[in-house]
């Protein structure tokens, strides 16, 4: 993990709070054409990821890269972690990491 550029956790709801700073996320690939990706976040959202190196359908990836607006991310990093990836746990620890009492923990 880069400190001296840290990137927020989120989810398909939290990711519209850090629009123009870096984010990481992961979404379930749905469909992927010329560097732009369709995913859906692990809160159900769906998400553009401009700039995708790389994403085979119903794949999870982690996604690394500066939030356009609530609905995209230009990735900087791509990262596949299968097909078998706990969703329901990462969607929670993005919750846990936007309560106020712990939040420095995870930016």
């Amino acid at each position: 993990m880069d400190m001296n550029h840290p990137s927020a956790l989120v989810n398909g709801d939290t990711l519209k709070m850090f629009v123009g700073r870096k984010v990481r996320t992961v979404v379930k690939v749905q469909h992927t054409e010329g560097g732009v990706l369709l995913g859906q976040s692990t809160d159900g959202h769906q998400l553009t990821i401009k700039g995708a190196s790389e994403g085979v359908e119903s794949h999870y990836l982690e996604v690394v890269g500066i939030a356009d607006n609530g609905q995209s991310i230009t990735a900087e990093i791509c990262k596949d972690f299968g097909e078998n990836f706990d969703a329901e746990a990462f969607n929670g620890l993005c919750k846990v990491s936007m309560d106020n009492k712990v939040k420095e923990l995870f930016l």
